[in-house]
């Protein structure tokens, strides 16, 4: 079998049992099934699904060197310190020789060696933009089913890419260290528009006064663009899936600007401070109704993740029965067909399927 392929097992409900009972071995168990897509993981997901909906999920994210390890281990502390439990997710680079995470379990949650309420797991990135996979989204399925207060994943820090982590965080913290500018204008390629709280950490360095005047700026700058109006309001998957869930117009004078904080993580200058700014974000998505929006955009485009995922299995089954990609590609290079009228004919079967379920519906059948 296939990685990733669909199975026919059914879920170990034993585990399930110990998970939902707050197992820690069993959550171990279950996310190295998702990671590693066991036989049976599906089954695992599915039937963990009916028990999420309460975890706090933040993602962090942020160019190399911004200090994100460090800082996330200060978070975890500070819940524990509120009594809130926190489950933790960093997507590590993938090795080579292995696809597994190159850090493995790396002891860099020094803070939280031995307490058992702050679970650390290092997931490989496996090639997916910005380090997030389907895996990710699943494992944040477990802590939540769990019971973990809070989420965190931690990213790679691969830049642009990585706005993946919009899709599956509520709230995302960009990281910035002080710098001569070179890290701020990256975020104008692309990552400041994901960002809901922006932090200046390592502040106590040459340079932070003027890194945090730049973000502000920048921040200004886009609330005062046209094309990036609303995107912490009616827009990017907010306003719209608000009306269709019935919260009506959404009010443009309630939207989030992001915050520019400072941090020193290392000794945990400000920490408490932006744990704070992500409740006040997770009060405003809630009051305002978009935290429904952001969920109901999550899962439309995980169903498109996974239908393209298990759409190219099928398209990888029929290819090998027809003997191979390499045929057609001899038969493009001789200009005896062209790639459009291949992928036409190799998906027929897969469209006349699906015309006919469709049209069997049409007539009641």
């Amino acid at each position: 079998m296939s990685e990733g392929e669909p199975e026919s097992g059914t879920a170990e409900p034993e585990l399930i049992a110990e998970l939902l009972d707050g197992k820690h071995r069993a959550l171990a168990r279950v996310i190295s099934k998702i990671e590693n897509r066991a036989p049976g993981y599906r089954d695992l997901v599915s039937r963990l699904h009916a028990h999420t909906g309460t975890a706090d999920v933040i993602g962090i994210t942020g160019s190399p060197g911004a200090g994100k390890s460090t800082l996330v281990d200060k978070m975890a502390a500070t819940y524990r310190d509120r009594g809130e439990t926190v489950g933790v997710i960093a997507i590590d680079p993938s090795s080579p020789f292995t696809g597994g995470a190159v850090l493995g379990d790396r002891i860099r949650m020094a803070s939280n060696v031995g307490d058992m309420d702050v679970f650390f797991r290092s997931m490989s990135a496996r090639g997916t933009l910005g380090g997030l996979s389907t895996a990710t989204t699943d494992a944040v399925k477990a802590f939540d089913a769990f019971g973990k207060d809070k989420v965190i994943i931690e990213t790679v820090g691969a830049g642009q890419n990585e706005v993946d982590i919009v899709s599956t965080a509520d709230t995302v913290a960009v990281l910035v260290p002080p710098s001569s500018g070179d890290d701020v204008q990256m975020l104008k390629a692309g990552i400041l528009e994901i960002a809901d709280v922006l932090v200046v950490n390592k502040a106590d360095m040459d340079g932070a006064d003027r890194t945090v005047m730049e973000l502000r700026e920048m921040v200004r700058m886009r609330n005062d663009s046209p094309s990036f109006a609303g995107h912490h309001g009616a827009e990017a998957g907010y306003g719209g899936d608000d009306r269709a869930a019935g919260h009506g117009e959404a009010d443009e004078s309630d939207d989030w600007e992001p915050p520019v904080l400072e941090t020193v993580a290392k000794s945990g200058e400000g920490v408490e401070a932006f744990l704070d700014t992500l409740a006040e974000h997770r009060d405003w998505l809630e009051r305002t109704g978009r935290l429904e929006g952001k969920t109901r955009t999550r899962y439309a485009e995980e169903i498109r993740t996974l239908l393209r995922e298990d759409t190219s299995r099928l398209v990888g089954r029929e290819l090998d029965a027809r003997g191979g990609l390499e045929e057609y590609v001899d038969a493009v290079m001789d200009r005896e067909t062209d790639p459009y009228t291949v992928a036409d004919e190799v998906l027929e079967p897969l469209r006349e399927c699906v015309e006919e379920h469709g049209r069997g519906g049409e007539d009641g059948s």
